[in-house]
């Protein structure tokens, strides 16, 4: 299976009892999304899955993802949540079968349950289960991107693949997923030189 697959699997199995411990309140909470909640962020992920599920996907515009998060929004939330749970799975088999273009579905998953973590105060949101194969991924969808020299930890790997590596960066794994996905990383964290790190951001 996929390496994208695989990880939407664990996101499945790692968010299901962080959902079951919230209260009603929590799901109003702001994420670092702007102007969605941990439901709204819950309702564009399922919305995705949905449509990863039923090979029935739009161009993910922002303005395409409001829709179907709004469509959502006067669903109860445990009907949001079980569109979610429903999708998994087929979504990770289809994922695995279409061999590549559909990889960044399964990253974009686990990096919004990320922002379900933040919002939520649970610990390392952007380095839970399933970090590693995030890594893989994230590096495998860079390639089209001009080429930077990344040490992460004790991990040293090429973000890009585009001719001669213009930059260097050398950061924590928590601060890299951050980076690349668009997350607020702490400056303080990171040492990069060459590029500015919007060269770095793969979502948003």
């Amino acid at each position: 299976m996929r390496q994208a697959a695989q990880l939407l699997l664990v996101e499945a199995t790692a968010i299901r009892p962080i959902l079951e411990r919230l209260e009603p309140s929590q799901f109003d909470l702001a994420t670092v999304c702007t102007g969605w909640s941990v439901r709204d962020v819950l309702g564009h992920c399922a919305a995705a899955l949905t449509m990863t599920a039923n090979d029935d996907l739009h161009e993910f515009t922002a303005e395409e993802n409001e829709a179907d998060v709004a469509e959502r929004r006067s669903w109860p939330v445990e009907d949001v949540i079980g569109e979610l749970f429903r999708g998994y799975d087929i979504a990770a088999a289809a994922i695995d079968a279409a061999g590549g273009p559909l990889d960044g579905i399964g990253l974009g998953e686990w990096i919004h349950g990320g922002d379900v973590r933040e919002a939520v105060g649970a610990p390392h949101p952007y380095t839970s289960e399933g970090v590693e194969l995030a890594f893989d991924v994230m590096l495998e969808r860079s390639v089209r991107r001009q080429a930077i020299d990344v040490f992460v930890d004790d991990r040293v790997g090429r973000f890009g693949g585009l001719g001669h590596a213009v930059g260097v960066l050398r950061t924590d794994l928590e601060t890299f997923m951050r980076l690349c996905s668009g997350r607020r990383p702490d400056h303080g964290r990171f040492e990069l030189t060459g590029v500015e790190p919007s060269a770095l951001v793969l979502f948003d």
